[in-house]
């Protein structure tokens, strides 16, 4: 059976470059670094580096080593910080993730959050991609669709459901006009995504009320939507949460029910019921009753 310190001494190895490095890391003789990669390539009859003067340089087999050896540490690293998480009160580190045009609301309650506890150390962070929660990439999740997530291992609760009505400003009506009926709607300017997923709502939505050659304002999944609505770069969806800050936005179709799109919670089932878990999961639950969405 292969020895997991000769695969993290190949990892090191491959990851500084050197020996006298990799040694350094992992504080043991440069004698044992070598030893352990060369016991680890007997073992697998391969080589894992060229070795040259200035050091080490990973072969192809070698690379594949680095991936897989060092996503084994970071697993290994988050594993370590959950169950500390799970032992410990409201301290360390808190993760949270969700949309980037959620940040208004969100980042003051966090904030608020961290007031109460200056012990701890929060992260807030806004990505596209899904957190892997059972890896432990973050604590809790905030997450938009017409249908709860349904990853295993989860416990998911409703944030609250969030209007959305269609928007413009005073300069861009100036410019184009106030559309009175379909048929003028459809012959405006809109604002959309720039990823035509036809799943998306924003986009099934204008779909339903505009040809899309019409979109001729396209932005990312974020807060540039309501900027650009803002702005004057054409019609658009704005929820009622951000019109609050933007009171000068002319509605142009009021909110319907079927551009709702409800928030969601979602924390990891090993998590859930941890100190830190509960407080944050409580205070935004807290703030989310006093937002008119």
């Amino acid at each position: 059976m292969t020895s997991w310190d000769e695969i993290r001494t190949a990892f090191q190895v491959a990851r500084l470059g050197t020996v006298s490095a990799a040694a350094e890391a992992l504080g043991v003789h440069h004698a044992t670094v070598i030893r352990h990669v060369d016991a680890l390539e007997s073992r697998l009859g391969a080589k894992l580096f060229q070795r040259h003067a200035r050091g080490y340089t990973p072969t192809e087999a070698g690379r594949d080593l680095l991936r897989v050896a060092g996503e084994a540490e970071d697993r290994f690293a988050q594993l370590v910080g959950r169950i500390r998480d799970q032992s410990g009160g409201v301290a360390g580190e808190v993760v949270v993730t969700s949309l980037a045009w959620l940040s208004p609301w969100l980042a003051p309650v966090l904030a608020e959050f961290q007031a109460a506890h200056p012990t701890v150390l929060v992260r807030y962070l806004t990505e596209t991609r899904l957190f892997r929660l059972e890896y432990g990439e973050a604590h809790v999740a905030v997450r938009a669709g017409v249908e709860p997530p349904s990853q295993p291992d989860n416990v998911v609760q409703q944030l609250l459901r969030v209007r959305f009505a269609l928007m413009a400003s005073p300069a861009y009506l100036a410019r184009h006009g106030h559309p009175r009926t379909p048929e003028e709607l459809a012959r405006h300017h809109f604002v959309g995504l720039d990823d035509f997923d036809g799943r998306a709502p924003f986009n099934r939505w204008l779909l339903a009320l505009a040809p899309r050659e019409r979109v001729t304002f396209r932005v990312a999944q974020d807060g540039s939507q309501l900027d650009a609505v803002t702005a004057g770069a054409g019609i658009g969806f704005v929820s009622l949460l951000d019109r609050r800050q933007h009171p000068g936005l002319v509605e142009i179709l009021p909110a319907r029910e079927e551009w709702t799109t409800p928030l969601w919670l979602v924390t990891h089932v090993d998590l859930h019921r941890t100190p830190k878990v509960q407080a944050i999961l409580a205070l935004l639950k807290e703030r989310a009753r006093t937002w008119d969405a």
